[in-house]
Parts: structure tokens; C-alpha cells; sequence
């Protein structure tokens, strides 16, 4: 078993240990330099920067789904799209700990999805959790999604909100943190 799948079972790493810093850290540099590549392809060039968006994804990248430069996504090879997803400029994915976005699901600008966090006793051990967000859901402007969520099938999250914990099917949720307002 890989440090990815073992981060995805509960596992947490010191930051310094010698099979997280080969294969975290291979895959942070390959994505980084991919996102640069996106980021820095002219806008106009569609063709290239799907091409360049499927290698981050490691040949992943569904029909109808459309990433919006600038972007910044570190480990490619643990994003999971659906089809038919949409993301708005400055989608930041720290995606260590794996995420899942199902098909139909619209992201505002300057999203943040983080499955990665520290251990407070121990800043160099890092811990992840999985996030996945289901189909048809919505993801306002400035939302932050911390480790370990689950947003439920045609879910709305409201501008700038921070999500610490599951948002149900059918809900719109909004605030810091946020929290089920009504039912759709």
C-alpha cells in the first residue's frame, strides 16, 4: 500500500519521512508544474488547456467538465471529477486525502476543498480526511470545505461560508461554520 492509500485509511505522516517526501512530494511537484502550465496557457488555447487539465488528472477528465483557469489542484492523482462539473477561476484542491466531486456540480470562484490537516502537538504530521460532494450540488463563491465532509446530492453552500461537517441531500446550508438553513 502506497502513503496515499494509507493517508486515506487514518494513517497521519511526519512530513519528513522518507516515503511521504518521495511520493507526496513527486506528485506535489508534477502537479504544481502542471497547474503552471494551465495557468499560463492562453485562455483562447481550449484544446491545450483540457489536455494539460486531463495529465493532472491523470487522464481523467469527464465529458462537460470544464476547470477555469487559474487553478491550483497539488496531488491530481487523488481528484476524482464526475461529469458535467463546472469550476470557476482560483479552485484550490489540497487533495491529498482524496476528493470526489459526482456529476452536475457547479463551483464558484475562489473555491477551497482541503482533505489535509496538522497535528496541533506535531505541526510537521499531517492528517487527511476524504470530502466528497454529490451530485448537483452548489458551491458558492469563497466557500471553504474542511476534511472529512460530505455535501449531499443538490446541496447549495452559501458565499463564503466554511463547511466543518456533512451537509444532508436537499439543503442549503450558509455560514461559519455552516449549517442547514432550509430544506430544498
Amino acid at each position: 500500500m502506497n502513503v496515499f492509500e494509507e493517508m486515506r485509511q487514518g494513517k497521519a505522516y511526519d512530513i519528513r519521512n522518507k516515503d511521504y517526501q518521495e511520493q507526496v512530494h513527486g506528485e506535489l511537484d508534477r502537479c504544481g508544474c502542471l497547474c503552471q502550465q494551465i495557468n499560463l496557457t492562453d485562455i483562447r488555447d481550449k484544446e491545450e488547456i483540457r489536455r494539460k487539465e486531463k495529465e493532472l488528472l491523470g487522464g481523467r477528465l469527464e465529458e462537460g467538465t470544464y476547470l477555469t483557469p487559474p487553478l491550483q489542484i497539488d496531488c491530481g492523482c487523488r481528484v476524482s471529477l464526475g461529469r458535467n462539473v463546472f469550476a470557476n477561476h482560483n479552485l484550490t484542491i489540497m487533495s491529498l486525502g482524496t476528493v470526489t466531486i459526482e456529476d452536475g456540480v457547479m463551483l464558484g470562484p475562489e473555491v477551497g476543498i482541503f482533505t489535509v490537516n496538522h497535528e496541533p502537538k506535531n505541526i510537521r504530521t499531517v492528517m487527511t480526511k476524504e470530502i466528497r460532494i454529490k451530485k448537483n450540488a452548489w458551491i458558492g463563491a469563497r466557500v471553504s470545505i474542511l476534511p472529512g465532509v460530505t455535501i449531499g446530492e443538490n446541496a447549495i453552500i452559501g458565499t463564503g461560508s466554511i463547511v466543518t461537517k456533512d451537509i444532508p441531500d436537499n439543503c442549503v446550508a450558509l455560514g461559519n461554520p455552516a449549517r442547514v438553513i432550509k430544506k430544498i
